[in-house]
């Protein structure tokens, strides 16, 4: 009867261990992960990106004027815009000899920062037909950034963010898929200015305009797809 208690003891003892060492792997994954639904929270990211879920977008010919109302970031003031529309449809090199189809339209922005100096936003949207040749389109673009080093900086599980560069001046991109939308959004600091002076702004510039820009095309009337995130 002893051991018996014994035995039982010590199984109680080694269960209570096992659930300890759950939860303080489960605490500290949630704490790396951002603690966010979606895992968000990347090093250096806002950890304010909180993803959507998948909609249906339509095609707009005037892609600047999500932009044009509030600040897309504090102290940041849009001067000009000009939209880049196109309204025929392309087609994309799909898989199995597919040729999904889509609709191009984007804005190039000129901003004026906090201390009078001139940045750049772009915009581009392409539109597909369906929701999963845009979801190969964001994961060709992911797995050709990460072969070549270029990232990715996770923002959220369907969203990523990446360094750029343009001539002397540092820059960030964000690649966004969500349904049937493959969104991507540039912003570019001052001409001689350092990337980790600048970082924070641009930072909020595209996760704000990333933001607004899928809003706006969200086709509020249409019946939103099942989300399918592998």
């Amino acid at each position: 009867m002893r051991r018996s208690r014994d035995a039982a003891l010590r199984r109680a003892r080694v269960a209570a261990l096992i659930a300890s060492a759950v939860t303080t792997a489960a605490v500290a994954v949630s704490g790396c992960s951002g603690g966010g639904p979606d895992g968000g929270g990347a090093a250096g990211s806002s950890g304010n990106f909180v993803a959507r879920a998948p909609g249906v977008h339509r095609w707009t010919g005037t892609p600047c004027a999500p932009l044009t109302g509030e600040p897309l970031a504090k102290g940041f003031d849009i001067g000009s815009a000009t939209d880049s529309a196109d309204p025929g449809v392309r087609e994309d090199i799909g898989e199995g000899g597919g040729r999904p189809r889509y609709r191009q339209t984007g804005c190039l922005a000129g901003l004026t920062g906090p201390d009078g100096a001139p940045w750049r936003l772009y915009t581009s949207a392409a539109v597909y037909e369906e929701s999963a040749p845009a979801h190969r389109a964001y994961r060709t673009r992911h797995d050709l950034d990460r072969a070549h080093g270029r990232g990715p900086e996770r923002v959220h599980r369907t969203a990523y963010a990446k360094p750029v560069h343009d001539q002397g001046r540092p820059g960030r991109a964000l690649l966004l898929w969500n349904g049937d939308l493959l969104l991507t959004v540039t912003a570019y600091g001052p001409y001689g200015s350092k990337a980790h002076d600048v970082r924070e702004g641009l930072q909020g510039l595209v996760e704000n305009t990333a933001r607004l820009m899928e809003d706006a095309l969200r086709d509020g009337d249409a019946r939103s797809p099942v989300p399918s995130v592998p």
